[in-house]
């Protein structure tokens, strides 16, 4: 079988579960606020002061964290799908 109609027969990622997507979502809110939090670094600083950079620095380390647990889950998950795929029959 060619390489190209193996790839076809393989499905690249299992089916999304609630926590899974919770923390995807969670993970591209922090991704969002990060972005907001650097682009609006400066009025930022102007209104709270010396608490903007804990505040980016807090979130750069949350979006961090989250973004090793997101991928590590989705990863089992896939893995642990195309397991289960990979015991069934071959792709006809």
């Amino acid at each position: 079988m060619p390489f190209w109609l193996d790839l076809l027969c393989t499905p690249m990622a299992a089916s999304e579960t609630r926590f899974l997507r919770f923390m995807r979502h969670a993970w591209q809110g922090l991704c969002l606020a990060l972005a907001a939090t650097i682009l609006l670094f400066a009025p930022m600083r102007a209104s709270i002061g010396p608490l903007a950079p804990r505040l980016a620095a807090g979130l750069i380390l949350l979006t961090a964290v989250q973004t090793c647990i997101y991928f590590r889950a989705k990863g089992r998950a896939d893995n642990a799908h195309l397991a289960v795929i990979g015991e069934g029959e071959d792709c006809a």
